[in-house]
């Protein structure tokens, strides 16, 4: 019998003052698959912070921002790479 992958746990340190605390994920279905998302909002939030560091350097307080967003995108990632481990593992 073989042990379920090991997968090492993302960190959040503390999360952006922007996020809102309601509705800041959405759940999707991939390939029949539960998936967590960012939120529409989330997302412009992202995008707005990503736009603005091609064109000029962002501040101090954004750049946090924008590195807090990716934790929880990583932190997004490996729960979704657990649900998909998990449902499409060989049950006994």
């Amino acid at each position: 019998m073989s042990s379920p992958p090991i997968y090492p746990l993302p960190k959040l340190h503390h999360l952006p003052a922007s996020l809102p605390l309601d509705g800041a994920v959405r759940l999707a279905l991939q390939n029949g698959l539960p998936v967590l998302r960012a939120s529409t909002a989330v997302q412009r939030r992202i995008a707005a912070l990503l736009r603005k560091q091609q064109g000029t350097a962002l501040s101090p307080a954004e750049a946090d921002e924008l590195d807090r967003y990716e934790e929880i995108d990583d932190y997004l990632s490996f729960l979704n790479r657990i649900v998909r481990d998990l449902l499409q593992s060989p049950q006994p």
